[in-house]
């Protein structure tokens, strides 16, 4: 069976489809430049264009006030500044009355009369030159977006990545053993270019290396190929295609390496979850091969064993077979003999019964996928108003373009699809079409036949724009590309025919839209025995990473790209489960790779993970979030072990009207005893899932205590899915929750 990463490699057989929601090759090769002197960061915050910060003309209380303390403070309870900031708020009153009368959209959020005489404006599409037109107004300004350089990292902020790596003692160097050995992670893909910064030698322990030492170092300590023609072509374990150099820099990327993506300086310096641990080198895509068979896989699973790996990540999928499929069976068994494999959930969402193997393997690391709400793009203006459009395959402004939007109209999100022939006249405009139903070549060249100088394409899910791939057939088009938000999109529709400008200068946009459910992440139950998948979920869109320096160029010595994928959400997963070993170790504490998966999946964040068609409403189904979002911090504190992570009692006949049985393994993962309350949260409906034990169980210091727990299907059950959550609380009141599921067909 071949399997594939799990973000495509063969840009022609992606659409993007609203049927499929496929994000298309997605991460292009990115343009490299030179770092300017760290320093430059802290005066070059990025902004947030979603709100202003609004001076107003009365003096704050600071300068207003002459009399002091002793101190040399003010008193501020003195009838002096009493009186101050009765004139601020007098002066603020009357701004708000104006915001009314003249921008009834904008709000205020936020007042200030200490140091300066200003309040927050959360703008709504109010722009800043309608605020400096208010008599009260001596400045405005975007609010400006300050990062602490190299630690605020959007994707690894998401899941508490940082939070956890300190708490295993990741400012005095985590991952250094009391041996002097690192936390070990094989990366089953296309190779990792020890060339890149990201996975530079120095400071790590001298260690032996395997393989094809060639493409090894201290931090990537292993280098192997696996392939059936290997002497025929003449393939290396070097990383010629971007996939795995992507993934590894998700798992390990040294900590605070600098990124510059098309000559944007990225505002933070990007690390790996587990930025001390060391890397496998183990290479089934080498060259430009797009697909490696069951044993290709087979054999990197097994010599990664053989190598000493703790943990794997499979960033790949293909077809299941249930039962009978004996790649599942090897993940298994390489768990049950002690090394956690991270795998990622697979691209063909959305829809139940679409996750692939060998995530689908029932003690796999699963992962689904999340967006980051950041992207590198070109700034386009229309009617005052400024969005973020992000490029891709095809070709960009050289410099700023205006000319006429042309919104050419139609029935996905009112605009046209463009798969066919446009007869809107779009001589010297800029089209504004909508995402879906046919590749994104194929649009963009219709629109290109009618004449248009630029295109836009408006998504067709919430959240950001993305990177579009081209389908790699011939007569591709050559105008300016690039996508826009679904938001975006839609609030430009309101400008059509006005002046437009797309500006050749890109920027780094920092959005917020985090968090949203990717539609193509793939969905449980499994097929024939309806366990749940995925776990848990990690970001996995529009997540930055290293690529092999040889994307950018032939004097590169650094290369980054944004992709997107399950193939960025695994290795979150696996980087996390490097980390919570590094903290078992570090407290002497032994483990199974069972009990590193429960920590991961069992305190994962609940209800902050929404849906992908409107960014808003939060997704409770199981067998699309798992048990949540990947909470670091919180894993590495898990005091208590579930196995399995989750339990399914299968399928059951509609109008059986059945009750089930199964049970839970409890254990400490303190190394002490543990007294735990164990609960189940239950919704009202046809299934009653139940502990059937005493409140109180008593956890031993080693091994594990069974917890039967059990479903009663009323005969009237309608067919669906039905799900309950047990909760395993201890007396410091940390909780472990488990899910619970049963389908009836």
């Amino acid at each position: 069976m071949p399997l594939h990463p799990s973000r495509s490699l063969s840009a022609a057989t992606i659409l993007s489809c609203v049927a499929a929601l496929a994000i298309g090759v997605l991460g292009q090769t990115t343009a490299s430049a030179q770092r300017p002197d760290s320093d430059s960061q802290k005066t070059s915050p990025s902004v947030d264009k979603s709100s202003a910060l609004v001076e107003l003309s009365v003096k704050p209380v600071a300068t207003a006030v002459s009399g002091r303390n002793a101190d040399g403070k003010i008193n501020l309870s003195s009838p002096a500044a009493r009186q101050q900031r009765d004139a601020v708020a007098a002066e603020r009153a009357q701004f708000r009355t104006w915001l009314k009368n003249n921008a009834p959209d904008a709000r205020i959020v936020g007042n200030h009369d200490l140091a300066i005489n200003a309040v927050t404006v959360r703008l709504r599409g109010t722009s800043l030159d309608k605020l400096r037109s208010a008599p009260q107004v001596k400045a405005v300004q975007f609010e400006r977006l300050y990062q602490p350089l190299g630690h605020d990292d959007p994707d690894l902020n998401l899941i508490d990545a940082q939070q956890g790596w300190a708490l295993v003692g990741g400012d005095a160097g985590a991952g250094a053993l009391p041996d002097g050995s690192r936390v070990q992670v094989g990366v089953i893909d296309s190779g990792i270019d020890i060339r890149h910064p990201c996975f530079s030698g120095a400071g790590f322990p001298a260690t032996k290396q395997l393989g094809d030492t060639r493409f090894t170092n201290n931090k990537v300590i292993v280098a192997r190929v696996f392939n059936n023609k290997i002497h025929q072509q003449g393939f290396t374990a070097e990383a010629i295609n971007d996939h795995g150099t992507h993934v590894a820099g998700t798992v390990a990327c040294n900590l605070h390496t600098p990124a510059v993506v098309d000559g944007v300086d990225i505002p933070y310096d990007p690390s790996g979850v587990a930025p001390a641990a060391q890397l496998g080198n183990y290479n089934v895509f080498p060259g430009e091969v797009g697909s490696a068979r069951s044993e290709d896989i087979l054999n990197a699973m097994e010599a990664a064993y053989a190598d000493g790996m703790d943990v794997v990540n499979m960033s790949l999928g293909g077809g299941s077979s249930g039962y009978q499929d004996l790649l599942t069976h090897a993940v298994d068994n390489l768990d049950q003999a002690g090394m956690v494999l991270a795998i990622s959930a697979g691209n063909n969402g959305p829809g139940h019964y679409t996750v692939g193997s060998p995530g689908s393997a029932e003690r796999a690391l699963t992962s689904g996928a999340s967006t980051v709400g950041h992207f590198v793009g070109a700034p386009v203006t229309v009617a005052g108003k400024s969005y973020g459009a992000a490029s891709g395959d095809f070709a960009t402004v050289k410099n700023n373009l205006t000319a006429p939007l042309a919104v050419v109209k139609g029935t996905s999100f009112g605009l046209s699809t463009a798969c066919s022939a446009v007869s809107q006249n779009l001589t010297g405009k800029i089209a504004l079409i909508s995402r879906g139903a046919c590749t994104f070549s194929t649009k963009i060249r219709n629109a290109q036949n009618a004449g248009a100088v630029a295109v836009l394409v408006q998504n067709n899910v919430a959240g950001d724009p993305t990177a579009m791939g081209s389908d790699g057939t011939a007569n591709q088009p050559t105008v300016p590309a690039y996508m826009v938000g679904l938001k975006e999109g839609q609030a430009m529709q309101a400008f059509d025919g006005q002046p437009t400008t797309i500006s050749a200068n890109l920027q780094y946009f920092l959005t917020g839209n985090d968090d949203i459910m990717a539609g193509f992440s793939s969905q449980g139950p499994t097929d024939v025995d309806f366990r749940v998948k995925p776990d848990v979920v990690a970001p996995g869109v529009n997540v930055l990473s290293s690529i092999p320096v040889s994307h950018c160029g032939a004097d590169a010595t650094t290369c980054w790209a944004f992709f997107q994928g399950t193939s960025m959400s695994s290795p979150h997963t696996a980087g996390a489960a490097a980390v919570v070993i590094d903290g078992f170790r570090t407290r002497g504490f032994g483990y199974t790779a069972e009990q590193v998966r429960s920590a991961i999946v069992n305190t994962a964040e609940q209800g902050v993970l929404t849906d992908y068609q409107t960014g808003k409403r939060v997704v409770t189904d199981v067998n699309i979030v798992g048990a949540g979002q990947v909470d670091l911090d919180s894993a590495v504190t898990a005091r208590v072990g579930v196995g399995p992570v989750s339990t399914s009692f299968g399928a059951v006949p509609s109008g059986a009207g059945r009750s089930l049985s199964s049970a839970v393994r409890l254990s400490s993962l303190t190394g002490t005893p543990l007294t735990v309350t164990v609960s189940v949260t239950d919704p009202v409906d046809a299934a009653d899932f139940r502990p059937n034990t005493a409140e109180t169980v008593t956890v031993p210091a080693n091994g594990s205590v069974q917890v039967p727990v059990s479903v009663s299907l009323a005969r009237g059950a309608a067919v669906g899915d039905y799900q309950a959550e047990l909760n395993v609380t201890t007396a410091g009141g940390e909780v472990a929750h488990s899910m619970l599921y049963v389908h009836v067909k």
